[in-house]
């Protein structure tokens, strides 16, 4: 009699899916409604701007491009008026000015630090400085962007005013620093 020896089949394994979205639970303090999201979202970039003018100087003092610490200049009396639309907004909303510790744009002037302390002084330098100012600028596009759209929905209508002048320039910085990276600077840093 001729016995078939059935191969063990090993138990099938149960796999239970990763768990990649577990649900965060809220601050007591955590935003309820869109007016709150938007106030809270003015406090974190009423900081970044605050923090960037100190950062700004220091920029401006490593870089060795004429046309590069031109338009860091230019831009740090941009930004003091960037400082002054947000404090009306906050006067438009009834609250005071007050800022909020904004994580991104810590992290963004981190980095900054960081390319001037890996870099020669020279193009190289330069060219590191317009990529993380250009980080910077593309973060603050990002967020006037969205708080225009927020304040529009609300019907701030002041708000939406010194929002979207904040937007047009901080677009404006980002196309020159493009440009004064085109002007050879780039191509230096080789």
């Amino acid at each position: 009699m001729e016995t078939k020896t059935a191969a063990k089949k090993s138990p099938a394994k149960k796999t239970t899916p990763a768990k990649t979205s577990a649900k965060t639970p809220a601050k007591k303090n955590a935003a309820k409604s869109l007016e709150d999201l938007f106030e809270d979202s003015l406090k974190d970039i009423y900081w970044a701007e605050k923090a960037l003018l100190k950062a700004l100087p220091r920029m401006m003092k490593n870089a060795t491009s004429e046309k590069l610490k031109t338009a860091i200049d230019k831009h740090i009396t941009e930004t003091e008026g960037h400082v002054e639309r947000l404090e009306e907004c906050f006067k438009a909303l009834g609250k005071k000015a007050q800022a909020k510790k904004c994580d991104a744009m810590q992290g963004l002037l981190d980095e900054g630090k960081s390319i001037l302390e890996e870099t020669e002084p020279g193009a190289v330098r330069d060219a590191g400085i317009i990529a993380a100012a250009q980080k910077v600028e593309h973060y603050e596009i990002a967020t006037y962007g969205t708080l225009a759209a927020f304040a529009k929905v609300l019907k701030e209508k002041d708000c939406l005013k010194h929002l979207l002048s904040t937007l047009e320039e901080e677009k404006k910085c980002d196309e020159l620093l493009t440009k004064v990276a085109d002007t050879n600077l780039n191509s230096k840093a080789m």
